[in-house]
């Protein structure tokens, strides 16, 4: 399939709900993927960077696992993160996700370590002889994990059987073009950064894995549809992001004026002050 041209996609980059003494919240968590599911977006991106994913143990991301493939699977593409800091614990992910149905994962470079790039291609043609019968994607997130995939590692793991495509968070556009002038045309590449929604057809990606329109989908759908004036659409866009700003703080905050009782976050993440509540009430009104 060709994807060159194609209008953008989005992928729902998920939250995952806690109760107040921080235990997974299945309930609140279902909450969240019942939302997604009926948003029109092309997929979702369960138990990534949103979904706190360093927080969990293996036993809970399993269960999370299941509960996104179960709730998700009949409306969209499930796309689930299976990364961890150390190969044991990533294989241990991928039989899991494979058990429970996932046909699509991703895995972020090892973490908090710094390794070399032959490191990172030994790690990664390891987590493609453990995929058979999945699709991966490597998710290059540099600022958080330590570690960054250069355009000729990128060429070199586009070419594995399994490996089919990647999701780049916090980098600039032109990386993106980078990969594109590297990898197969069907190698699909996401961008993290959701106000660029409109520009990554222009740089050789496929669209967006956006933790804004976890919460406010509409927008992300109109631009991708053309639905009025670019110059709107985009400040529709740019009004999403700078409300929720990738914080899964603010999301539950704006679940909880949207009706979804979400829960609320595991991890050090402060509730929004008073001005951000202010922000979100106005997106949640304008745009939800």
């Amino acid at each position: 399939m060709t994807y060159q041209n194609a209008r953008p996609q989005i992928i729902t980059a998920v939250p995952t709900g806690f109760g107040p003494d921080g235990a997974v919240d299945l309930s609140a968590s279902r909450s969240i993927l019942e939302f997604v599911a009926a948003s029109g977006n092309e997929g979702a991106f369960p138990i990534g960077t949103t979904g706190e994913f360093p927080s969990l143990s293996i036993d809970e991301r399993g269960d999370l696992t299941k509960l996104a493939v179960d709730v998700l699977s009949a409306h969209m593409r499930v796309i689930v993160h299976v990364g961890a800091s150390s190969l044991f614990e990533v294989r241990q992910l991928i039989d899991q996700a494979r058990d429970a149905g996932a046909t699509e994962i991703a895995v972020i470079t090892p973490f908090y370590l710094p390794v070399t790039d032959q490191a990172l291609e030994d790690f990664f043609r390891a987590v493609d002889q453990a995929s058979n019968g999945l699709q991966v994607y490597v998710y290059v997130y540099a600022k958080r994990a330590n570690n960054f995939v250069p355009p000729r590692l990128m060429r070199t793991l586009s070419q594995l059987p399994n490996i089919a495509g990647a999701k780049v968070s916090e980098e600039p556009l032109s990386l993106l073009a980078e990969y594109r002038e590297v990898v197969p045309e069907d190698f699909l590449i996401y961008t993290g950064a959701d106000r660029d929604v409109l520009a990554v057809a222009d740089h050789g990606a496929q669209g967006v894995i956006s933790g804004v329109s976890s919460v406010l989908p509409k927008p992300f759908r109109a631009a991708v549809a053309g639905d009025g004036d670019p110059r709107q659409l985009q400040a529709d866009v740019d009004l999403a992001v700078e409300a929720i700003a990738g914080d899964m703080g603010r999301m539950h905050y704006a679940y909880e004026l949207l009706g979804v009782s979400s829960g609320t976050c595991r991890m050090s993440v402060a509730e929004p002050d008073e001005e951000a509540r202010t922000l979100i009430e106005e997106a949640v009104r304008t745009l939800g």
